[in-house]
């Protein structure tokens, strides 16, 4: 049947764009066509509408009056080397408007590994707080009355003596733990997926899992046992779509292991809780959270909870890191802003906005500020907090949430059907996926399909340098290992052995609850490394298999003159060579974020390179062997976690040691401008900073190896 109306707009689109007004249609990274006009006709079909705020299916919101009846909590994520350090950041923020604390360590603590050890050279302090025991926590909330203050956590692969010395800093601070608030991220099976921060294999790391919140049911009524994170997923690639089935398919997983320790599902279902990215697809985000809700109602009624609070799905928010450039940074201001906005009219529960400084370093005090102020002017000058659900009944913003909801509901059911999500991570689908869609995403930036302000157009002649926070790694490292010394001449090691060997009873027999044997642990002092140590004895280490996908980035450049030039000049030089140059993409140090790498070693491998992945978590020495073994021309290394001063160097050192002296060391990701000569003082060939194009790269690099050619 003819709608009058949708024919005049028709009629009248057709002479503006000279064609049919489908043209105008966009078509999504998920698959979704999205129209330029939306009318009440899209609405057919959609039945969340009729629903209320704090009514199942909670589209509008899991509280009745949201934001009118008491807006979002502001919570910014920080850690800044030190213990010290960061509770001197906390308190301020506290004083200047904040609303909780949450936590960064730094990726020595992720991984489980204490200050002194040896693979964590480059990494103490560098992106966030080293915690190496007890001694550690009470510093950081040193002055903070945790039984007033809520504490979010991101820990997974260290979460057991993480929770445990947070337990025992409460308890000596004089706060029993039935009285702390919070949250533990505790979601390992989205490190497995993309962010790598995880120590142990699958089954194991489950078993934890079910461990703590069997723990924090009974004796911690207040604090959320798990953050069930697509944050990490959409910063490593994932489209919404994959963000949502994804994240909501690890909690059904979460659910089903903690019923099988016999809790029951009304004990800890409400203080499940969810932490989703917000990028620069303002309406979709928006729509996002709302698609979020409706799904894990749906997911929850599976397990026939009695209460409605068990159905409902709350959620801390994070602006996009991803989104943040190094390119003109102040436009970082700007999009966080409307990434806050998209979070806020989606119904979030906290919010962190990123600073703008964050794609080149650990924020300073001052664009911390600015961040923190964005939350504060949202909340009290916009009128954004009058309204429960704005966005509600748009048409678009409607049909786009139903959308979303089907899709990523036909994703959840196709993970059910191969046996669940644990059983997905270990076939590495939901990790081929994202990391597909992150070189497709890449490859449209590249091409300029997608625009990027500052970065492919619209891009200063000259980028002003602006003032970044420089950590002294080595400083840190050193104030650590004297605290551990400290700690443990000042311990009853009878005491210590005893614990560990409890816990580690306890870890080898099945039998008992992991998390009350380590808080048991850390009262006796045990660090962070023993506790993990004890564990990896039972358990042992997961070392994931390195895999580049391919033909993807390629594909998107099919019969593209700039990408086909660089084919046929790489192959003609291979020809002249005798052989294909080879690329060794190289993490050192504890850095799991592994985005930027893996499109690298995907896009050269299309080009024509030959490439070699190296395995995450090497250390200099051993990527120097690695190089040296497979007799690359290039290492290229790949930076996120502002290591590189102290990693690229020892790297350079361990190839000349072993003979390599002829490879070319390359420099990739986030690494501060300031910080260029320095590196290129010592050894490095080249650096590759955020926004860089790969297409330029892969140029540069065969320059590279060309000169290295000629001058031999």
């Amino acid at each position: 049947m003819s709608n009058p109306k949708l024919d005049t707009w028709r009629v009248a689109a057709e002479k503006e764009v000279k064609g049919s007004p489908d043209e105008l249609i966009w078509q999504t990274p998920e698959g979704i066509a999205v129209k330029p006009l939306y009318t009440a006709g899209d609405l057919e079909g959609v039945d969340h509408l009729g629903s209320l705020p704090g009514q199942k299916p909670f589209v509008r919101g899991p509280r009745a009056t949201m934001y009118a009846g008491r807006p979002w909590t502001i919570r910014q994520y920080a850690g800044f080397s030190t213990a010290e350090a960061s509770n001197t950041f906390y308190r301020r923020a506290l004083a200047a408007g904040q609303q909780g604390v949450s936590v960064a360590f730094d990726l020595a603590t992720h991984r489980g590994y204490d200050s002194d050890h040896p693979r964590v050279v480059g990494d103490v302090g560098k992106a966030g707080v080293a915690i190496d025991s007890v001694e550690d926590m009470k510093i950081l909330f040193d002055g903070i009355p945790l039984e007033k203050v809520s504490v979010s956590m991101t820990m997974n692969g260290a979460v057991i003596p993480i929770l445990a010395n947070f337990i025992v800093a409460g308890e000596e601070q004089g706060v029993p733990r039935a009285h702390l608030s919070g949250t533990i991220q505790n979601d390992i099976l989205k490190e497995f997926m993309v962010r790598n921060t995880y120590i142990y294999p699958p089954e194991p790391s489950m078993r934890i899992i079910a461990d703590i919140i069997e723990y924090t049911a009974k004796e911690m009524p207040k604090f959320n046992s798990i953050s069930i994170s697509g944050y990490h997923m959409q910063e490593a690639g994932a489209t919404l779509v994959q963000e949502l089935a994804f994240t909501l398919a690890d909690g059904r997983e979460y659910v089903r292991a903690a019923l099988k320790k016999g809790l029951d599902v009304d004990d800890f279902a409400g203080r499940l809780s969810f932490f989703f990215a917000i990028g620069m697809n303002f309406f979709m985000e928006a729509a996002k959270l709302r698609a979020a809700r409706l799904l894990w109602t749906r997911i929850m009624e599976e397990f026939q909870p009695k209460k409605a609070s068990s159905l409902m799905l709350r959620t801390h928010c994070q602006t996009s890191g991803v989104s943040l450039q190094e390119q003109d940074p102040y436009n970082n201001v700007v999009r966080t802003a409307f990434e806050a906005m998209s979070a806020v009219l989606g119904g979030t529960q906290s919010l962190h906005t990123n600073s703008f400084d964050e794609a080149i370093a650990l924020p300073t005090e001052f664009s911390a500020r600015i961040a923190r102020n964005t939350q504060l002017i949202l909340q009290h000058e916009t009128g954004v907090t009058k309204v429960v659900d704005p966005l509600a009944g748009s048409y678009y913003v409607e049909s786009l949430t139903k959308e979303l909801a089907d899709a990523a509901w036909k994703l959840i059911e196709e993970i059910e059907a191969i046996g669940g999500m644990t059983k997905a991570v270990n076939d590495g689908l939901p990790k081929r996926l994202i990391e597909e869609a992150a070189t497709r995403k890449q490859a449209a930036i590249d091409r300029g399909d997608e625009v990027i302000v500052g970065v492919n157009k619209y891009r200063l002649d000259q980028e002003d340098q602006i003032d970044i926070l420089d950590i002294d790694n080595k400083a840190v490292r050193e104030a650590q290992i004297q605290r551990i010394e400290r700690t443990k001449r000042q311990r009853d090691p009878k005491r210590v052995d005893s614990a560990l060997a409890a816990l580690s009873h306890i870890a080898h027999s099945g039998e008992g609850n992991i998390l009350e044997a380590a808080v048991e642990a850390s009262r006796s002092r045990a660090t962070v490394g023993e506790i993990s140590d004890a564990l990896r004895g039972a358990f042992g280490d997961h070392a994931a298999v390195p895999k580049v996908v391919k033909r993807v980035y390629g594909a998107a450049y099919e019969g593209e003159p700039e990408y086909d030039t660089l084919v046929q000049r790489l192959d003609q030089f291979s020809k002249s060579l005798g052989e294909t140059p080879k690329v060794l993409v190289a993490k050192l140090g504890q850095d799991g974020h592994d985005r930027g790498a893996k499109i690298i070693a995907s896009a050269f491998g299309d080009i024509g390179f030959e490439v070699v992945a190296g395995p995450l978590f090497q250390t200099p020495d051993e990527a120097a062997d690695l190089a040296v073994k497979s007799k690359v021309h290039v290492v290229g290394m790949s930076s996120l976690a502002a290591g590189h001063k102290t990693l690229a160097p020892q790297l350079i050192d361990a190839l000349k040691a072993k003979g390599g002296d002829k490879i070319i060391v390359v420099v990739g990701g986030v690494v501060p401008r300031q910080d260029y000569n320095f590196l290129l003082d010592h050894g490095v060939a080249a650096v590759f900073g955020p926004g860089t194009n790969v297409l330029d790269a892969a140029n540069a690099v065969l320059d590279l190896v060309e000169g290295i050619r000629t001058n031999r």
